[in-house]
């Protein structure tokens, strides 16, 4: 059932957007930036590359930072990609996944 916020009430916080582009611009080695406003810390990758996974450890990346990451040894079709990191001031570790 529906029911309107009392003002003592906590509100949800707000959804956080997550502060990453990837650039596919070369084949087999896409480029991950940090476009969010704020550094992001002990940030790690965990590649899972159909037979076999790998784990990099980037540390922090300011805004407007950019690493490549070396899929040569992955198969196109089975890469799946998941950054881990921990956001400034809240000590939430964060996690986003994706498929190249």
């Amino acid at each position: 059932m529906l029911h309107a916020f009392e003002p003592q009430e906590p509100r949800p916080p707000l959804a956080y957007r997550v502060p990453w582009r990837v650039d596919r611009i070369y084949d087999r080695h896409p480029l991950v930036t940090n476009v969010g406003p704020a550094a992001v810390d002990f940030v790690r990758v965990f590649l899972d590359l159909g037979r076999s996974a790998v784990t990099e450890h980037w540390g922090q990346m300011p805004p407007g930072d950019t690493a490549e990451l070396c899929l040569c040894d992955a198969e196109p079709d089975e890469t799946i990609v998941t950054l881990a990191w921990f956001r400034p001031g809240d000590g939430e570790e964060y996690l986003w996944r994706f498929v190249m």
